[in-house]
């Protein structure tokens, strides 16, 4: 299932506080970069997993290598990953962390098999979604055209 209501959204996003991005890079352009900046500037803590940056330092944490090497509590799992890598990543998730509230899948991931285990577990599961557009769209942020969404100008 990949259609959420808003209201499922936006609690997700109002509850959460750490997220553990898993597949960030450190270049700016790549979106797994300009998402987890974009969630660290809007007062999450950001946890940045990828074992190729592992001990570098991205959004004023520690790039940690696996889900394993975090030793707080994380509420929300987000995966920059191939579908087909999700389910191990799922796996990890669950048992690292016994209070995590979610998994995020990004968009064009999808893992149905991994969502309903997690979902077995107690765990809300978003598939082919992005937390920053779903943030934008739901808190009034999300801009068009360069234009506020609903703000229309006299010069068009």
């Amino acid at each position: 299932m990949t259609d959420y209501t808003d209201s499922f959204l936006k609690d997700i996003l109002q509850r959460t506080k750490v997220v553990a991005v898993v597949g960030v890079s450190m270049n700016p352009v790549r979106p797994s970069y300009y998402v987890a900046r974009y969630l660290s500037l809007k007062g999450y803590t950001v946890i940045p997993v990828n074992p190729g940056h592992a001990g570098k330092a991205l959004f004023g944490q520690t790039v940690r290598a696996s889900l394993a090497e975090i030793s707080e509590p994380v509420d929300m799992v987000d995966i920059f990953r191939r579908s087909e890598a999700v389910p191990p990543i799922v796996d990890e998730a669950l048992s690292a962390f016994p209070d995590l509230r979610t998994i995020w899948m990004q968009i064009g991931v999808e893992h149905p098999e991994a969502a309903a285990k997690a979902q077995a577990r107690g765990v809300d599961v978003v598939m082919n979604r992005c937390p920053k557009i779903e943030y934008q769209r739901l808190f009034g942020e999300l801009r068009m055209g360069g234009f506020a969404t609903g703000v229309i100008s006299s010069k068009l």
